[in-house]
C-alpha cells in the first residue's frame, strides 16, 4: 500500500535549526522519494517500508534532543506526483 506522509519537526530549545536540517538529511539519504518545501517535509513509499524506517529515523533523531515535536500527516496513496488543476 502506497503512502504519502508530511512532517513537520518544531524542537523547543535554542538549537533547533541543526536537529531539523539532520533530520531532513536522514529523510534524503533513504531509499524513498522526499520533497520539501519551507514548512514541511513529504516523504512517499510503500507503507511496510516507510514505517519502519519513518520510526528509526524519528527515535533516533529524538533522542538527540530534550523537547520536540513532530507532526505527522499520512495520506493513502502516493502523491508525489500531483499537481493543482487549477
Amino acid at each position: 500500500m502506497e503512502v504519502s506522509i508530511e512532517l513537520t519537526m518544531s524542537p523547543l530549545q535554542d538549537d533547533f535549526e541543526s536537529h531539523i536540517i539532520d533530520f531532513i538529511k536522514a529523510l534524503r539519504a533513504s531509499e524513498f522519494e522526499v520533497l520539501e518545501n519551507p514548512l514541511s517535509t513529504q516523504i512517499y513509499g510503500d507503507y511496510n517500508k516507510l514505517m519502519p524506517f519513518l520510526t528509526e529515523a524519528i527515535e533516533n533523531s529524538i533522542s538527540k534532543q530534550d523537547a520536540v515535536l513532530i507532526y505527522m500527516k499520512l495520506v493513502k496513496s502516493n502523491r508525489a506526483d500531483y499537481k493543482p488543476h487549477f
